[in-house]
């Protein structure tokens, strides 16, 4: 009797269970879900995702549904609200690089027509699909991710080091990392 793949191992809270099988892996190409990710992937630097997406709908409210034109304009009353969100992670350096990625993505988006645009360019339009037997496989960052954060931080944004934007990569679908045992690796690798 055949086993039943098994999604992958990362994958252990109710939460993360939710995320794995609906989001992780699956092509993004929303700009505003784009900049959610971005912005959720660097206030993960130094803890757990799961802590992360845990706290992700306080960070909705929090940050105006990710309106970038809004937190672009945020004030200093506004941000010391932030440092007093219980909700947020309540990090003064990761709050104003949040108000500075909204800048550093307005600009982005007007040269490129769309962030959409800007970030596919780096994986050539379409994902990359990896088959990776391990999670000991999975690499922490690789040269395009290499290139992205270079690229993002010349731009102006903050919080987008070369592991975070590899998180970023998989998490938009921009790199198809499930394990080939996962059953999301085949239905994320149909996806366009």
């Amino acid at each position: 009797m055949k086993s039943k793949p098994a999604r992958c191992p990362w994958a252990k809270s109710e939460n993360d269970i939710a995320y794995h099988d609906k989001e992780w892996g699956v092509p993004l190409h929303d700009d505003r879900a784009l900049f959610e990710m971005l912005i959720l992937e660097g206030a993960q630097a130094g803890l757990s995702w799961s802590t992360i997406l845990n706290k992700r709908e306080n960070y909705r409210r929090a940050f105006d549904n990710f309106d970038a034109k809004k937190i672009a304009k945020y004030s200093d009353k506004k941000v010391a609200a932030l440092l007093a969100d219980a909700g947020i992670v309540r990090n003064r350096l990761k709050i104003a690089s949040t108000i500075r990625n909204a800048k550093a993505f307005l600009t982005v988006q007007k040269e490129f027509r769309s962030f959409d645009t800007y970030l596919w360019s780096f994986v050539g339009g379409k994902p990359i699909v990896n088959h990776r037997k391990e999670m000991e496989d999975m690499p922490v960052k690789t040269p395009i991710s290499d290139a992205l954060s270079k690229d993002l931080l010349k731009c102006g944004f903050k919080f987008v080091g070369s592991t975070i934007m590899y998180a970023f990569m998989q998490a938009t679908g921009m790199v198809n990392d499930h394990l080939v045992t996962c059953p999301r690796h085949k239905v994320c690798a149909k996806l366009h």
